[in-house]
């Protein structure tokens, strides 16, 4: 199923999976939101009423995207400005397209971990191999060589 929505002031066609960028929008890395202003709907070459579709997305990073050169210049008036903008923006991956009732049905219910996993978290941790410390007896650590007196000339010679 796809929908096309609409945030930033621009419009988007997603389908669930799908990766877009948008404008800034509030919210942390991993954390879910739902698009609300949903256009239109469909699957196929049919569509669906868009009023009672929901798109979900999670929160990938907010990032900025890349650096735009603003140039002005006034010709014959020793006149030129240069800046660089970069504008703010959100990564989203497009986690559900569909009714409200089916994500309520569909939405998994958050169980406990199991039993295993807790076991095998509690589980003491392996000892660490023992060093080798034969290589280190073998060879013993060479002394520095005593610095040697440099001969100093004098103008007499």
């Amino acid at each position: 199923m796809f929908a096309v929505v609409r945030t930033g002031g621009k419009q988007y066609r997603v389908a669930a999976g799908d990766k877009i960028a948008v404008e800034k929008l509030a919210g942390e890395a991993g954390e879910t939101i739902t698009l609300g202003d949903v256009l239109l709907a469909g699957e196929g070459d049919s569509l669906a009423d868009a009023s009672k579709v929901t798109v979900s997305a999670e929160i990938i990073a907010q990032a900025k995207s890349e650096k735009v050169i603003v140039f002005k210049k006034r010709r014959r008036h020793n006149y030129r400005r240069r800046n660089g903008h970069r504008q703010q923006m959100t990564l989203l991956r497009i986690t559900a397209v569909g009714d409200s009732k089916d994500e309520k049905k569909a939405a998994p219910k958050k169980e406990a971990a199991p039993k295993a996993d807790a076991a095998e978290a509690k589980a003491p941790a392996k000892k660490a191999a023992p060093k080798k410390e034969a290589a280190d007896k073998a060879a013993p650590a060479k002394k520095a060589a005593p610095k040697k007196a440099a001969a100093k000339k004098t103008d007499a010679e």
